[in-house]
């Protein structure tokens, strides 16, 4: 499958809304709102997966939202569509947010996830981040979340 990473455009909005549906249960998936004000929140920034050859899938198949501030890189949130996973959309999403956030002069990147996501925690493990912390009832379904990070390697130039 060849994809592609492009910038967010306003009109992706309700796509990217309803892969974030289908993504998380209630309580951890945004209402349009939250997605929104994430997604123009000051320094953050949204990429979007898309598929450039095969048809017979939606063009959309995944999202990351980002943001940087004072050195710290924070993923907001990485959804890729179910029928699009294992074909390394969300690692080229990860790995792009990474590269946007190492530019933006960050020296680590955080996120998190719920302690009972076992799936994005191995994929999060994979691309190098640890687990720091717990945060309890951080959804709002009450379950707690895991606070990953991960630590850039600095070149001194």
């Amino acid at each position: 499958m060849r994809v592609s990473i492009r910038d967010y455009r306003p009109q992706d909005f309700r796509t990217l809304w309803q892969i974030d549906q289908s993504c998380f249960p209630p309580g951890i998936a945004y209402t349009q709102f939250q997605l929104r004000t994430m997604i123009q929140h000051w320094g953050a920034f949204t990429l979007v997966a898309e598929s450039e050859e095969d048809r017979s899938v939606p063009s959309i198949l995944g999202f990351i939202v980002a943001e940087s501030s004072r050195r710290l890189g924070h993923i907001i949130t990485i959804d890729v569509r179910s029928e699009a996973r294992r074909h390394r959309i969300g690692s080229s999403l990860l790995d792009r947010a990474e590269s946007c956030l190492r530019t933006a002069k960050c020296h680590a990147v955080r996120l998190e996830t719920a302690v009972d996501n076992l799936t994005a925690l191995a994929f999060y493990k994979r691309h190098g981040y640890a687990v720091i912390d717990t945060l309890p009832r951080y959804y709002a379904n009450g379950v707690n979340a895991l606070l990953l990070e991960k630590l850039f390697v600095v070149s001194k130039s």
